[in-house]
């Protein structure tokens, strides 16, 4: 594993955005683990965050000039990394959405800088059924920018059908559909490497293995 996956791994952990146990999903399957950004929730742990985020981006090498959040978490998430980035010397511009329409003051459903003719990189923390991720997608082609790749935090691998040909993921699904890269900080992969890595999650590795053969995409 790349440093930014085991750092991105060790902070989630530290955080508890990341837990081990029985949680229900909204899908209603069982899993032996549960991801929640929202417990990114001070100053450093955004800062750690984000310089995971920008880490997997650089990585990646994919080229953008404006970020983008949608409602809601995606929206502290585009502002941290844009934070992080100007450290680095990068002063990139950013943009999000409202739920609703705004009816006075400026109106509309965007906020921040304009989209037009700029390579849009949405920023999320992950792709479960896809929905939120399409409506970014009309909303930026709408505004006249152009989608260059998504970055999440976690890719679950996991099918949104397991009875569907091919096992695809929700994050898979929509890289294909709408031929954009999807970038992830991390994924169920690296987190089945880092449990075998560690003495307190090594316990853990056997019930993620087995929900990963289970539920686990293709490819």
């Amino acid at each position: 594993m790349t440093d930014h996956r085991t750092r991105f791994l060790r902070l989630a952990l530290d955080v508890q955005a990341l837990r081990f146990g029985d949680f229900v999903l909204k899908s209603g399957r069982n899993s032996p683990y549960f991801f929640n950004a929202g417990r990114f929730d001070s100053g450093t742990a955004l800062a750690g965050l984000a310089d995971c985020y920008a880490d997997a981006i650089d990585a990646a090498g994919v080229g953008f000039d404006l970020l983008f959040g949608p409602a809601y978490k995606g929206i502290p998430l585009a502002t941290a990394l844009a934070c992080e980035y100007a450290t680095r010397g990068r002063d990139l511009p950013v943009a999000f959405n409202r739920k609703e329409a705004k009816a006075h003051g400026e109106g509309g459903t965007l906020i921040g800088a304009p989209l037009d003719g700029r390579r849009v990189l949405i920023v999320d923390d992950v792709i479960t059924a896809g929905t939120a991720i399409r409506e970014a997608l009309g909303l930026i082609a709408a505004a006249g920018g152009t989608v260059a790749g998504i970055v999440i935090a976690l890719d679950r691998q996991e099918v949104v059908d397991e009875h569907a040909t091919p096992r695809q993921s929700a994050a898979q699904a929509v890289a294909t559909a709408h031929a954009v890269p999807v970038i992830a900080v991390a994924t169920l992969d690296d987190l089945l490497a880092f449990a075998t890595q560690s003495a307190s999650l090594s316990s853990e590795h056997a019930r993620l293995l087995d929900y990963r053969a289970r539920y686990g995409s293709q490819g």
